[in-house]
C-alpha cells in the first residue's frame, strides 16, 4: 500500500473540508480551495482527520492513492500558511520592476516583457533583481514562477537569466583557443 496514500491528514483549527461527490473543498483562513478526484478513490474524513483509500486493486487506482492524498494535504498547507517561490534575475541590466499587477521584466531583450499577475496571488519586489510570489496554490504559484523563469532560462556558460532562488545553474566552460 502507498505510504503517502495511507497517511491520515489532520485538518487544522479554523480550516473547514466539505467532501461531496468526487470533490473535495477546503476553506481556511486565507483562501477556499476545491479540487476533484478519481471515483477509483475513496475520500471521507473521521475525527477530525482526512483518509483516502483505494476501491480497488488497480494499477490506476494504486497511481491515484498517493497523489490524491498529496494534493489533499497541499491544498490543507495552502489555505493555512501558504506557498511562496523567489525568483532572481542574474545578467547585467537583468532587472524586475512590480508595478501594480503587473511585472515587468528586463531580461536582455530590446524590449521589457509585461506579465499580468493572476488575482489570486500577491508579488512582493525584494530588490531590482529579486521577486517573491504567493499564493494559496501550490501549483499555480509554482506554474506562475516557471512563466516567468522561462522569459529567460539561466545558461549554463556565463549563468544568466532568470532562476529560482535557491535554484544551482551547473556551469560548463567555453571553447579554449588551441
Amino acid at each position: 500500500m502507498s505510504r503517502i496514500g495511507k497517511r491520515e491528514l489532520v485538518i487544522p483549527s479554523g480550516v473547514t473540508v466539505e467532501i461531496t461527490d468526487n470533490l473535495v473543498k477546503v476553506k481556511g483562513p486565507k483562501a477556499e480551495l476545491q479540487e476533484s478526484y478519481n471515483s477509483l478513490i475513496e475520500v471521507k474524513e473521521v475525527e477530525g482527520k482526512i483518509i483516502t483509500n483505494r476501491k480497488n486493486e488497480t494499477k490506476q487506482a494504486k497511481q491515484l492513492h498517493g497523489t490524491t492524498n498529496a494534493l489533499i494535504n497541499n491544498m490543507l498547507i495552502g489555505v493555512t500558511e501558504g506557498y511562496s517561490k523567489s525568483l532572481e534575475a542574474v545578467g547585467v541590466g537583468y532587472r524586475f520592476n512590480v508595478a501594480g499587477n503587473k511585472i515587468s521584466v528586463n531580461a536582455g531583450y530590446s524590449h521589457p516583457i509585461e506579465v499580468v499577475v493572476p488575482s489570486d496571488m500577491k508579488v512582493e519586489q525584494v530588490s531590482n533583481t529579486e521577486i517573491t510570489i504567493s499564493g494559496s496554490s501550490k501549483q499555480r504559484v509554482s506554474e506562475f514562477a516557471a512563466n516567468i523563469r522561462k522569459i529567460r532560462e539561466p545558461e549554463p556558460y556565463k549563468g544568466k537569466g532568470i532562476r529560482y532562488k535557491d535554484e544551482y545553474v551547473r556551469r560548463k566552460e567555453g571553447k579554449k583557443a588551441a
